[in-house]
């Protein structure tokens, strides 16, 4: 009878953390920030505890996940719409390549080795450190490369912050910073740091943004720009 109690506490387990994981969205399955980690660690033991005494009550071991799953849903929306909680739940990403430079000072506050990091540069086929313009260490743990140009594309980078240059004659500004595009707005929300790091300011993204149709702030989901001084604009809707 116990064992018999056993196999069906695992068949209904088994679906109710398969409902969970899908009630949690896609998010739980791409990538494990701290937050999802600790959520997802719980429920698995919660579940054990579950199959592993038969004598405890079923409710008293659902009722504790779908409390989590209340939490992680709550959480989500919040941080969807709340940036300083996004990068409190969630962290911010650490530059440790940036401008071919290696951050050795975000390496030590990271933890993160030189062993580890030519680690994961030979897992994405990058062999040579000399060919990385920025190596970025994700949230989740991950490490996002990006290699430099080749000679014949590249814009000579600065190792100081990006300044702007003189109009090219397209009518659009160029800017010395290679790679990854700045986010100038997200969800709304001016990116001061990163417009301090191109020398501009507010009134000059307000002018930017205009000139596409769009004269409030709160009306970008998102808006960035390269290092050739092409925006990428995206309203929100309602």
């Amino acid at each position: 009878m116990e064992l018999f109690t056993i196999f069906w506490r695992t068949v209904l387990i088994y679906f109710v953390v398969f409902v969970i994981l899908r009630l949690m969205g896609k998010r739980e399955i791409g990538k494990l920030s701290i937050f999802d980690l600790v959520i997802s660690i719980m429920i698995a033991e919660i579940a054990v505890f579950i199959i592993d005494d038969p004598q405890l009550p079923i409710v008293n071991g659902l009722l504790p996940m779908v409390t989590l799953v209340l939490i992680q849903i709550m959480l989500a929306y919040v941080t969807l719409k709340n940036q300083k909680a996004r990068a409190w739940f969630d962290g911010k990403p650490s530059y440790l390549i940036e401008n071919g430079i290696l951050n050795q000072e975000e390496m030590r506050r990271q933890r993160y080795t030189l062993d580890d990091l030519l680690m994961q540069l030979r897992e994405r086929q990058v062999t040579n450190m000399a060919d990385v313009e920025f190596a970025v260490l994700e949230t989740s743990g991950k490490l996002s490369v990006i290699e430099k140009q080749t000679e014949q594309d590249a814009v000579e980078p600065e190792k100081q912050q990006p300044s702007a240059q003189k109009d090219d004659g397209s009518g659009e500004p160029r800017f010395r910073y290679e790679g990854l595009p700045m986010p100038l707005i997200m969800d709304g929300k001016v990116q001061d740091e990163n417009l301090m790091k191109m020398g501009k300011t507010r009134f000059w993204l307000k002018n930017q943004i205009q000139s596409k149709g769009v004269y409030d702030f709160k009306e970008v989901f998102f808006c960035s720009i390269d290092h050739r001084g092409r925006m990428y604009l995206d309203k929100k809707r309602k």
